[in-house]
């Protein structure tokens, strides 16, 4: 597999600024989107990594993926990725035989014989121009096993919203982009408006008139206020009723209800 050997990490440093559990419901939406994506256990995918890309100051947040996708396979290999060296030394103290801290950006820090099954890149992207989009996703291409997946996104600071990309990495080495993902614990309400904040950096600037993005959120927005006597039996139906709504207007959305009852819109690109 291709690696770019750069000893210098290609990124810019993040605010890495975190809350415990801010990640909890993107951890747990992988649990139940593809499970035996973290138990592969054929070919490369037995020793392949789990990437948390720019975890920011202190290594909760991959600690407490270890811990949750450990449950499903106790042998899986965690690599958390820092550009910065102080909040990489600061992690070492917690490493073991199977979860690591390394120096890297979006040319991952991997050695010979290592690849990767899944990364998760949170709050990273969101700070650079969308110029370096593309570049980005092709950097981290180079790593990921052909099935492999990563999520990217950005959340509010306590987790509560968040929306993300779900890229699969294709046969032929390249990203095919599989859905867009929109999750909310409803502590801050139920609110369209509220996701175009957290829009990952490819769409959050196209949300203009002609363009998929503002269809699809415009449309949200009119099933919202079409289905708002269903908030009379709590959020959750509101939220369930809306999307229900919105695919009947021909988006193709994954509607079962694992998804809806727990706030995960699933759009299928």
């Amino acid at each position: 597999m291709k690696k770019t050997s750069s000893k210098k990490p290609v990124g810019q440093v993040t605010r890495g600024k975190t809350a415990s559990n801010r990640l909890r419901r993107v951890d747990n939406f992988i649990l139940l989107y593809e499970p035996s994506l973290l138990t592969r256990t054929d070919g490369p995918f037995a020793d392949s990594f789990f990437i948390d890309l720019g975890y920011g100051f202190d290594p909760r947040t991959t600690l407490e993926s270890a811990e949750r996708f450990r449950r499903l396979n106790p042998n899986l290999p965690i690599l958390g990725v820092e550009i910065d060296k102080e909040r990489v030394d600061a992690a070492l103290p917690y490493a073991d035989a199977r979860t690591h801290f390394r120096l890297g950006g979006f040319n991952l820090p991997l050695r010979a014989g290592e690849s990767v099954r899944l990364i998760r890149a949170f709050n990273v992207l969101r700070q650079y121009e969308e110029v370096d989009f593309a570049p980005s996703y092709e950097r981290l291409a180079e790593y990921v096993l052909p099935g492999g997946l990563m999520i990217e996104g950005t959340s509010t600071p306590f987790g509560q919203i968040w929306v993300a990309n779900l890229a699969r990495m294709t046969a032929e080495r390249k990203w095919k982009m599989e859905a867009l993902v929109f999750s909310t614990n409803f502590r801050l309400g139920f609110d369209i408006t509220d996701f175009q904040a957290v829009l990952p950096k490819n769409h959050i600037h196209h949300v203009v008139e002609g363009e998929p993005i503002y269809e699809f959120m415009e449309a949200w927005k009119r099933s919202a206020a079409q289905t708002s006597p269903a908030k009379t039996f709590g959020l959750k139906q509101w939220f369930s009723a809306s999307v229900e709504n919105l695919a009947a207007k021909g988006f193709k959305i994954d509607l079962r209800k694992k998804w809806l009852n727990k706030g995960w819109l699933v759009w299928n690109l």
